[in-house]
């Protein structure tokens, strides 16, 4: 059996429908990529907070470029929260530094971090970012203010705790109709293309060497391990970043062996059940990363 059957095996069993593209960083020349895995790697994906990696990059090469200060101070008002982790949940005011925002926005993937970056890098800057690095495929529209604002128009609430109350009465129907579901009208990418973005990254090619330093070292620093850092053994180190919305469960990385052996990641799992949380199907998306990077590694 072929690689990519094993991997659709994988999926099939934790009952999900996935993209993944998977590519040894270091046999890629441009747009020649000689060794990857691919399967439904060109489909057009829903990315959400995987996108935070173009933001921090974009980040991190003003700071190299000298146009923002790293340790400029933000003060985090009520009204600049929003749902998930990190700043979210305070519950007074609090001051971070830029540096301190990025890093939350990739550690624990906080929203309200990366729509306060997002506003200081400026989001028109996104699309030409993307476009600069040939993702010509990847779109991103707005940022988490925005995709919030969305779901609650979507849902005819005024408030995201009107959203909590409305959200669980709604229909699987209804819920997979709404535009943060659809790629055609949400942020929205290939696994090919985001492999492409971190082999850049990897290569110091997406910006100065000090910039995609940064970006490797937040990368490096998120929390959450149970989907590509699951499938991998101890000694193989791994950076990634995670995007979840119910029934999607999205992760992006590198894993980088202690012979050198450096490998981008993408995998993009849909479920029919719409919970957030399925270990299942994230102990699934790293096993599915494990064998294709043990195939390039034995070709």
């Amino acid at each position: 059996m072929g690689v990519e059957e094993l991997i659709k095996g994988v999926f099939a069993r934790a009952e999900v429908t996935a993209s993944l593209h998977v590519v040894d960083i270091d046999s890629a020349d441009g747009d020649v990529v000689d060794r990857e895995v691919a399967v439904r790697a060109d489909d057009q994906v829903v990315i959400a907070s995987i996108f935070k990696v173009l933001l921090v990059l974009e980040f991190a090469r003003q700071v190299a470029a000298g146009q923002l200060d790293p340790r400029e101070r933000v003060l985090v008002r009520a009204a600049d929260r929003l749902g998930g982790w990190g700043l979210a949940g305070c519950a007074d005011d609090a001051e971070v530094s830029l540096r301190d925002l990025a890093y939350f926005a990739m550690s624990v993937s906080d929203n309200t971090a990366a729509d306060l970056l997002l506003r200081r890098v400026g989001a028109d800057v996104l699309p030409m970012l993307a476009a600069e690095l040939g993702l010509s495929r990847t779109r991103i529209l707005g940022g988490p203010r925005q995709l919030v604002e969305t779901m609650l128009a979507d849902v005819g609430a005024r408030t995201e705790a009107e959203f909590a109350r409305i959200f669980p009465t709604m229909s699987a129907e209804r819920i997979r109709a709404m535009r943060v579901f659809d790629p055609a009208h949400t942020t929205s990418s290939t696994a090919r293309e985001i492999t492409r973005l971190l082999g850049l990254v990897w290569r110091d090619e997406a910006g100065p060497g000090a910039a995609c330093e940064m970006v490797r070292e937040w990368m490096s620093r998120q929390l959450f391990w149970t989907r590509l850092g699951s499938g991998f053994p101890p000694g193989v180190r791994v950076a990634a970043k995670t995007g979840t919305l119910p029934g999607l469960h999205l992760e992006a990385g590198v894993a980088e062996y202690p012979d050198g052996g450096r490998y981008a990641i993408a995998v993009f799992a849909r479920s029919d059940r719409l919970a957030v949380r399925r270990i299942d199907v994230d102990l699934a998306m790293g096993e599915a990363a494990r064998i294709a990077v043990e195939a390039l590694r034995a070709a």
